[in-house]
């Protein structure tokens, strides 16, 4: 299962075209669904499922088989599977491939900032000898509310409270 980060305002431009299910059906056959949420097959992928979750992200999942390398039509099969892929992901999305990179490596940075972050605060308040209690308990609750962020896949705000516990600590 994968997730992709979207363009604002992506879904529900292509809600008055048909969803995500419309758009799979324009790249992929035998597709299922409606709105936000299909599922389908095309060429060697066996079972693509996709949908646009709660915070807006593209979530898919996709079965795929082998192709027959000695075999030159399974790989004329396989290559318009992937170039229908990464035309989907295209529209799905709103970025190209580069972008794509370019946001998950974003997400992955942020989540990595604000483990960080819980780190060197716990660090910090486990060598310091004249932490109030008070900014010891909101210290203790910045820190469960980037642990229940990162939980919920929220990095952006999980990066965002680790900047505000390094502030209060700082």
């Amino acid at each position: 299962m994968e997730t992709f980060e979207v363009k604002r305002g992506l879904p529900k431009k292509l809600a008055s075209e048909g969803g995500l299910a419309g758009l799979a059906s324009k790249h992929f056959d035998s597709v299922d669904g409606q709105g936000d949420a299909f599922s389908g097959s095309h060429g060697i992928m066996t079972n693509i499922t996709g949908e646009y979750n709660s915070m807006g992200k593209l979530v898919v999942d996709v079965s795929q088989e082998l192709p027959d390398f000695d075999d030159p039509d399974a790989m004329t099969v396989a290559m318009d599977s992937r170039r229908r892929w990464s035309a989907f992901l295209d529209e799905a999305t709103g970025y190209n491939s580069k972008q794509r990179s370019d946001k998950s490596k974003e997400w992955l940075k942020k989540a990595s900032k604000a483990k960080s972050g819980i780190t060197q605060a716990r660090k910090f308040m486990e060598i310091s000898t004249n932490l109030s209690d008070e900014v010891s308990a909101q210290a203790e609750s910045l820190i469960e509310e980037i642990e229940a962020a990162l939980a919920a896949g929220d990095n952006t705000k999980a990066a965002g409270r680790a900047e505000k516990l390094g502030k209060l600590l700082g």
